[in-house]
């Protein structure tokens, strides 16, 4: 393996398998080094007659655009990597799973969410599967289980969380290094600034290029630096193009460029008819902390480790959504009557669980304020709300509402249970 084999993304590696088994094409979409090829390669490890085809190779890509049908022409399954660098064989897919429908005929791999990029002529709705390729989670760094999303639906106040040896300093070492395997191998941190470095110029020069015709690089570049600074912030676009003497339009554009190619996400705002006043605000967060603190390295204060920490946090629980047996959505909460939660996750039942982060070692009543507003005008439907922070222990705080470490998003549970 490319990365080693204490650096896979061994949960995706389980739901590509299954995706293959009944589904005619499989879409593995992600970040740049997350480890879509080294997945892709060893899915397909055991398989007899495979085809592989790289298109960051400039011989191939000619290949695929001089004559799709051919290019595709083989008996067996086929992996291509970087399949958005050549749009038209999309149409080529198609025709083919549709004469074939044989279940893992196409691994298709890509550095953009390939079926948002205008220049794809086809979303193969009802022949393929996407699976989304983020950094690793701190359960597959360390071997821990990740099942806590499953583990506070099921079992709610009766959920119990070991002890943790983590505290506010560690969590900022893992905050700043990352989930990129590249990242985390890397443990010089000087060697490791180098890899967020040249990860930064491979975005601006490969993958902004790629899915935009981007002439002013250097105010995206700003842009990044900016958003990065509010990164667990809501997304005021006004605000961005005034502090940036840039165009509101072309914000727009730019942040959905950055969210098409993984760099950042936006989390939707939360809101049922019990609680009519909430604000519809997104909020942003970087896809990997580490990133984001590389580019905060000598601005630190109070307000960037909070979103530091905040952008950590919601990282995890947005990996673990991936291949979480609960079938939930992830939002934030604000309204104009001042209460907000960071993290509000709903399943398709319209059950809640709901947690707050704090970046201190200890926790007060007040820090529940919001999580006691959702859980009275929710009733039944408040599973349990927790806050999340740097201490060590679990600690009630009122029927349904608890603290829990951090590390408890990933030391808790067996999702496979």
């Amino acid at each position: 393996m490319r990365h080693g084999a204490d650096h896979f993304p061994r949960h995706a590696s389980e739901l590509v398998k299954e995706a293959m088994d009944d589904t005619r094409v499989v879409i593995v979409n992600g970040a740049r080094q997350t480890g879509k090829s080294t997945l892709a390669e060893c899915t397909l490890a055991g398989e007899s007659d495979v085809v592989k085809h790289f298109l960051d190779d400039p011989r191939t890509r000619a290949s695929a655009e001089a004559d799709p049908i051919a290019f595709l022409d083989a008996p067996g399954p086929m992996l291509i990597d970087e399949v958005q660098r050549v749009p038209d064989l999309w149409l080529a897919i198609k025709n083919i799973v549709d004469r074939d429908p044989r279940p893992g005929r196409f691994l298709l791999t890509g550095s953009a969410r390939l079926l948002g990029l205008r220049q794809i002529p086809d979303a193969l709705p009802g022949r393929s599967e996407t699976i989304e390729l983020f950094p690793l989670s701190q359960g597959e760094i360390s071997g821990a289980p990740d099942g806590f999303i499953d583990a506070a639906f099921a079992q709610g106040t009766r959920l119990r969380v070991p002890e943790s040896t983590l505290r506010r300093r560690d969590y900022q070492a893992l905050i700043a290094r990352g989930g990129y395997p590249e990242a985390v191998r890397r443990t010089a941190p000087r060697r490791r600034a180098q890899f967020f470095k040249s990860y930064l110029d491979d975005i601006m020069s490969r993958d902004v290029h790629q899915v935009a015709d981007i002439q002013r690089r250097s105010e995206m570049a700003r842009l990044i630096a900016v958003l990065a600074a509010q990164s667990g912030g809501l997304l005021n676009y006004s605000r961005l193009a005034a502090d940036l003497g840039v165009a509101v339009g072309s914000i727009r554009d730019w942040v959905g460029i950055l969210e098409l190619i993984y760099l950042v996400r936006l989390i939707p705002a939360w809101s049922a008819n019990a609680t009519t006043r909430a604000i519809a605000t997104p909020k942003l967060v970087f896809t990997d902390s580490g990133l984001a603190a590389h580019l905060l390295t000598g601005v630190t204060n109070d307000a960037t480790i909070g979103g530091l920490m905040e952008t950590f946090v919601l990282g995890e629980l947005a990996r673990q959504l991936t291949w979480s047996q609960t079938m939930a959505r992830l939002h934030h909460y604000r309204n104009r009557d001042g209460y907000e939660v960071d993290a509000v996750l709903e399943d398709n039942a319209g059950r809640v669980v709901a947690i707050e982060v704090k970046a201190a070692e200890t926790v007060r009543a007040d820090d529940f304020r919001g999580l006691r507003h959702l859980q009275s005008r929710l009733g039944d439907r408040f599973i349990a709300g927790y806050v999340v922070y740097c201490g060590t222990q679990q600690l009630p705080f009122g029927d349904g509402l608890t603290a829990i470490p951090i590390s408890s998003l990933w030391t808790v549970g067996d999702r496979r249970r």
